[in-house]
């Protein structure tokens, strides 16, 4: 019927996100944020963490597997490669905050790999929907340097038209009216593509080269 709206447009995690509060009230009503199916089927939501007076955040996709156990981001084998990729780079990561653009695991069931949960790509939708929570995020800590660690990191941050083969390593402006506000953007790989790889020393190597961007852009 013309002018029916699908549940989906209404996914919003707006209403769920307090005005005026620091960074541990926002943890707190995230965990109960109800605004996409996402949180359906999840331990927990997980929420950023880091130095609240951080001059670089860091933004990934979604938590894995692990993240949404513990209710932490990349305590994974992904967050192992970044960390080491950071200090490579000449960043402190206890200096840092990291977070994700999406606050629940998404996730799919393969029937021949048993009851293991594997990873499933958020929607755009998913993405809108769970911006507030990272543009409250950004807000309260206001970076100099964000940086977008995967395409869908970089979509949430510069829009649906961001290609991270074409612009990682660069420097970006950040849209005053976009959930970065004016931060400079760095965008590179997700960790987790140095895993995949078939030359994994080769796409590490063009992972830290891309922070040490970020890191110049500090001073």
């Amino acid at each position: 019927m013309a002018g029916t709206k699908s549940p989906e447009d209404a996914y919003t995690a707006a209403p769920f996100v307090p005005e005026g509060a620091d960074l541990g009230a926002l943890r707190e009503a995230a965990a109960g944020c109800h605004g996409c199916p996402l949180h359906r089927g999840t331990t927990q939501t997980v929420f950023g963490a880091g130095d609240p007076d951080a001059r670089v955040v860091l933004v990934g996709e979604q938590p894995g597997d692990q993240e949404d156990r513990q209710g932490k981001p990349f305590v994974g084998p992904a967050g192992k490669v970044l960390d080491r990729a950071l200090d490579e780079a000449g960043i402190d990561p206890d200096e840092t905050y990291i977070t994700n653009a999406v606050k629940h695991f998404k996730f799919t069931h393969v029937p021949e790999r048993g009851k293991r949960r594997i990873h499933k790509p958020p929607s755009l939708r998913e993405l809108s929907a769970c911006g507030p929570w990272l543009e409250a995020e950004l807000e309260l800590i206001e970076p100099e340097v964000v940086v977008a660690l995967g395409a869908t990191a970089g979509k949430a941050l510069l829009g649906s038209s961001f290609r991270v083969t074409k612009e990682r390593g660069t420097r970006l402006e950040g849209d005053p009216s976009g959930p970065a506000r004016g931060a400079l953007i760095v965008p590179t790989i997700h960790p987790s593509a140095v895993l995949r790889a078939d030359d994994r020393e080769a796409v590490y190597e063009g992972l830290v080269a891309d922070l040490r961007v970020a890191a110049e852009a500090l001073g």
